[in-house]
């Protein structure tokens, strides 16, 4: 599957957040490719900014957004910035995330905060800007990055798996409301499994890359979701490696 050669986005605007590495920049690769000008948010300037050359060099728009999804008033500025331009946004991806791996015994408040803003409180943030901009112009799909923790949680993975499964909720509620607001928005949960990508392999480097996916192929799910006609919904997908341990 190959979303990126299937979906015609020339004219759309997409917002990824942790769009500078990892799945975050597979997706914003496959945005571009479909033709969509992408928005890469995240806090690693220097990556963003990177893939964004990438990107303009190939002939497709990117550029980058500062914002830290945890200030709500940095998210708020992004939006105030694009009502100025006469250019809404037509797809967010919430795809920034974090993780502290550790029991609760030996966990901090300002560890918990950390992810809990980051995971739950910043795709809350971002999704109330765009939800209502979005039901204004009648049009639009949000796509909220889940996680098997969201469905079933393990050692050392509090604060992940209460985030994920706090915006797993969301994302259903938010899907609930787009039913009865505004037929024209798609809301998508994607539960995605392990990934080959720096957010596992630099915390645990001696992880069984056997049992990764690779997240281009989370990424090619994101544009199916994408790609669904109007009269039908993807409101929530998984897609995991077909020896994950953390399913169901």
């Amino acid at each position: 599957m190959d979303g990126s050669t299937r979906l015609d986005l020339r004219g759309k605007q997409a917002l990824v957040t942790g769009g500078a590495r990892g799945l975050g920049a597979s997706i914003c690769r496959r945005l571009a490719g479909a033709g969509a000008e992408v928005l890469v948010a995240d806090v690693r300037r220097d990556l963003a900014e990177e893939l964004c050359e990438a990107l303009t060099a190939r002939g497709e728009r990117a550029r980058y957004v500062s914002v830290d999804v945890q200030e709500p008033t940095q998210v708020a500025e992004v939006f105030r910035g694009l009502d100025a331009s006469d250019q809404g946004l037509d797809i967010l991806v919430n795809c920034a995330a974090v993780d502290v791996s550790k029991s609760a015994e030996h966990l901090t408040a300002d560890e918990v905060t950390r992810v809990v803003s980051t995971n739950l409180l910043g795709p809350m943030y971002l999704c109330l800007e765009a939800y209502r901009r979005m039901v204004s112009r009648g049009s639009g799909h949000i796509v909220n990055i889940l996680s098997t923790a969201a469905n079933r949680t393990w050692t050392e993975a509090g604060p992940y798996s209460a985030s994920k499964s706090g915006l797993r909720a969301f994302t259903h509620t938010l899907f609930k409301e787009a039913q009865r607001d505004c037929l024209g928005i798609g809301i998508t949960g994607v539960i995605a499994g392990g990934m080959e990508t720096a957010f596992i392999m630099e915390r645990f480097p001696d992880t069984d890359v056997s049992l990764l996916q690779r997240p281009d192929i989370v990424a090619d799910t994101v544009m199916y979701a994408l790609s669904v006609p109007g009269g039908s919904a993807v409101p929530e997908v998984v897609i995991v490696p077909r020896r994950e341990t953390s399913w169901p």
